[in-house]
Order: structure tokens, then C-alpha cells, then sequence
């Protein structure tokens, strides 16, 4: 959430910086902030007199009592009854005010920094670096010497079962049996090892369901709630119904691990990872992706979550792309990276690293991690603070990425090392995973 004093101070230059993300901006109605803050500072102004005048008042009340004047007191104090009853309904109306300006603001992305390219959409990202194999950085990949199947006519053969999954659960779920599942499973385990052991990451097991404040607290709620899974559990024989959602990602577990919390300075940074399913209804991505394990509705993550110092985040965002990048060297996967502008940037980022993985059947480059800086923005709506070296709280920074996702990288996996008789040969990296296969 942006801090609302920003507004306050200069409504042009944020308005201005929204709209470098979505022309006309239509995240903040500007002519209701105006609205409410002017309100605001009238009922501020009129509850200062109030409180002048009813001090005023009641101090005479004694003084008129002494002299006798008991009609005069009599009307002294009816008239700082009906003081007390305008501030009381001054007070509740300002408390109206303040959750009306709440309610804009959950609604207001974060701002881009200043060096965040200038785009309407992806065509506007700028590209910083690409990465082959036998060729190393500002190599392209290297062309298969057969025409290459896609993922899903290679996962076939390995146990992908897309067509039972769809009559257990429908469209956009997969069903891995045998070899296939075992080369998730050793993905995953790969990745959590490189992150624990070589980059610094305490590993965590979150819940996979949450409240609706754990979402709020992250950026999730209130504006994607059409993209999440609600689970309703309860309201039967007169119980009230408690509603809750299934983790999009573990972003929104492992950062609001530091909700409502004031941090020591010496505890920062903090580094968390973990493996989890992570569940979209992705309600605005219709007709996208629809074969194979690109877009599912389920798939697992290993996400990457940074508390740190506000002074150290840029630092922590190239770091922390360089963990992902890591992981994609490992397994000998071409890839590039890429800054994103100001149009593709996700809601809670101030800036953003997408790493894109290179699939020979596709012929092109596809995300595989995003890693962003989310700055204050998320600690603003968790509250999630430190106490610095002269004593004072300031708000935490945030940053997140995965590091990677697995389905995504199973397929770049299956399509890049696939051999002309549909046969997978297995990275060296994860054979110790795989009883020391070589071959799939």
C-alpha cells in the first residue's frame, strides 16, 4: 500500500507515475480522494474549535456556579452536552473517512521506480542478459539437430496423464505417474537444496490455506480475488461459515510470517524458502496456454522471500535473481533476463526480473521466475517493521521470487534435453535425485 502522506504531499506526481503503468490510471479515483481528504481536514479544523470552545466552556461552568448564576451555568453545560455529541459524531464519520481512504488505496498499485523502462506491455520489456550453455552469457541456444517434440508428446511417454486428470478435476490439471513424477519430485528437491544450502534460505513448510487478511497483507485481496480458490468450511447447524483461500503462491505465507511484527535491526536480513502447490484461477487468462503444464491451475514452487533493510533491497533483488539464474545454470537450461516495464510489472512491484527459460518446440523464451522488489508497499499493509539504530521503527522491504517454478521447469527440462527417439537424457545435476539415471 502506498504511503498515503505521498498523496497528500503531491497527488499530480503519483498520479502522473500510475499512469506510466496503465493510461488513463484506473486504479485511483482521484476525485474521491479529493473528496474524502477534503472532509477530512474540514471536520479536523471544526473538531479543533469544537474542542476549544467545549474547554472554554466548561471552564466557566464553575466559575458561573460561584457566582450564583446557576441559569447561566444551567446553559453553559447544555451547550457542552451538545459539543460532546458533535465531536462524537465528528470522531465516527472520521472514522468512516479513514476506512473510505483505506478501501481506495488497497485498490492502488505500487509505484515504479524511476529507472523502470516506460511500456504499455510486455513489448515494452528491455532485455539485460541471456545465458546457453557450451557458450555461456550472450549465447543463444544452440538449435536440436532433429525437430523437437513439445512437452506434452514427450511427457506422455513418461507418465503425463492430462486426459485423467481432466475427469478428476477438469481443464488445466495434470495427473504425473512413474518417471515423470519422479523427475518433479527430483526438481524440487534440487532447488530447495541449492537454496538452503548454497544461497542462505531457511526452509519452511506453510500452510496451504489461508485468511483473507494473510492475502490482504501481500496484495493478493481485495483485487484478485476472481484468480484465487475460496474454501468455505463451516455454516452448517447454525455455525457461521468461515471462508478462506488456498495459497496462490507461498509469497503470501513466507512474508506475512512478519505481519504485526517490530523486528530487531540486527535480524534482517531474513531469507525463507519453500516448496509448495500453489493454486490460480487464473479467471483472466482464458484461451492462454491450454496444452500441457504452461498454465495449470495447480503446480508447485519453490518461491524465494527477502525481509531486509530498506537500504539493502536493491542489492537483495540482484541477488536474489542471481539465485534463480543459478538454478537454471545448473540444469544447463538457455535462459535470458529481463527488466520489466512499467505496464507488465506485477501489482505489489516496484521493479521486477523475469528470467525466461528457452523451449525448443515453442521456439521462443518463457517465464519461469519473477523476482520483484515490492519495497515498503507490502510491509505498509502487513505493519511489518524494525526498530533501527537510533531507536525509531521503520517499515521493512520486501522482495520475492521463484526460485523456480517446477512444472515450468519440468518442461524446459523435457523439451531441452530430449533425444530424436523421445528418449530424455537426465541433467547431470539431478541424477543424484534419480538413483544416478542417466536416461529417461
Amino acid at each position: 500500500m502506498l504511503d498515503i502522506q505521498w498523496l497528500r504531499r503531491d497527488l499530480a506526481a503519483v498520479v502522473a507515475r500510475l499512469e506510466t503503468r496503465q493510461s488513463p490510471q484506473p486504479f485511483l479515483d482521484v476525485a474521491a480522494f479529493e473528496r474524502l481528504e477534503a472532509e477530512r481536514k474540514s471536520l479536523q479544523v471544526r473538531t479543533e474549535e469544537l474542542q476549544a470552545r467545549r474547554n472554554a466552556v466548561s471552564r466557566r461552568i464553575g466559575q458561573l456556579k460561584g457566582a450564583g448564576q446557576h441559569a447561566e451555568a444551567e446553559a453553559a453545560m447544555a451547550e457542552v452536552g451538545a459539543i460532546k455529541a458533535e465531536l462524537e459524531a465528528a470522531a465516527a464519520r472520521l472514522e468512516s473517512i479513514q476506512a473510505e481512504l483505506q478501501a481506495l488505496l488497497l485498490a492502488v498499485p505500487n509505484l515504479p521506480q524511476p529507472e523502470v523502462p516506460v511500456g504499455p506491455d510486455e513489448s515494452g520489456n528491455v532485455e539485460l542478459r541471456r545465458w546457453a550453455p557450451h557458450g555461456g552469457y550472450g549465447a543463444d541456444p544452440a538449435p536440436l539437430p532433429f525437430a523437437p517434440r513439445d512437452h506434452v508428446a514427450l511427457g506422455e511417454r513418461l507418465g503425463l496423464d492430462l486426459e485423467t486428470a481432466a475427469k478428476l478435476s477438469g481443464a488445466r490439471f495434470a495427473l504425473l505417474r512413474g518417471p515423470i513424477a519422479r523427475l518433479h519430485r527430483a526438481l524440487a528437491q534440487f532447488m530447495l537444496d541449492v537454496q538452503t544450502t548454497e544461497h542462505g534460505y531457511t526452509e519452511c513448510y506453510t500452510p496451504y490455506i489461508v485468511h483473507a487478511e494473510t492475502l490482504r497483507g501481500t496484495g493478493q485481496l481485495p483485487k484478485f480475488e476472481a484468480d484465487l480458490f475460496a474454501v468455505r468450511r463451516g455454516g452448517a447447524h447454525g455455525d457461521e461459515a468461515v471462508v478462506q483461500y488456498l495459497i496462490p503462491t507461498s509469497e503470501v505465507t513466507l512474508t506475512n510470517v512478519v505481519r504485526d511484527t517490530i523486528l530487531a535491526e540486527d535480524d534482517l536480513p531474513i531469507k525463507l524458502t519453500a516448496h509448495t502447490p500453489c493454486f490460480r484461477s487464473e479467471a483472466g487468462a482464458a484461451g492462454r496456454d491450454t496444452r500441457g503444464l504452461i498454465r495449470q491451475h495447480q503446480f508447485d514452487k519453490v518461491e524465494m522471500v527477502q525481509i531486509v533493510h530498506p537500504q539493502r533491497s536493491h542489492a537483495a533483488l540482484e541477488e536474489m535473481t542471481s539465485h534463480a539464474e543459478a538454478i537454471l545454470q545448473r540444469l544447463g537450461l538457455p535462459y535470458r533476463v529481463v527488466l520489466l516495464c512499467t505496464g507488465d510489472m506485477g501489482f505489489g512491484a516496484a521493479r521486477t526480473h523475469d528470467l525466461e527459460v528457452w523451449l525448443p518446440a515453442q521456439g521462443a523464451y518463457r517465464e519461469i521466475s519473477s523476482v520483484s522488489n515490492c519495497g515498503d508497499f507490502q510491509a505498509r499493509r502487513m505493519q511489518a517493521r524494525f526498530r533501527n539504530a537510533q531507536g525509531k521503527t521503520e517499515l521493512v522491504h520486501t522482495l520475492n521470487g521463484s526460485g523456480l517454478a517446477v512444472g515450468r521447469a519440468l518442461v524446459a527440462v523435457l523439451e531441452n534435453y530430449q533425444n530424436a527417439d523421445g528418449t530424455i537424457t537426465v541433467p547431470e545435476a539431478l541424477r543424484p535425485y534419480l538413483g544416478g539415471a542417466e536416461r529417461l
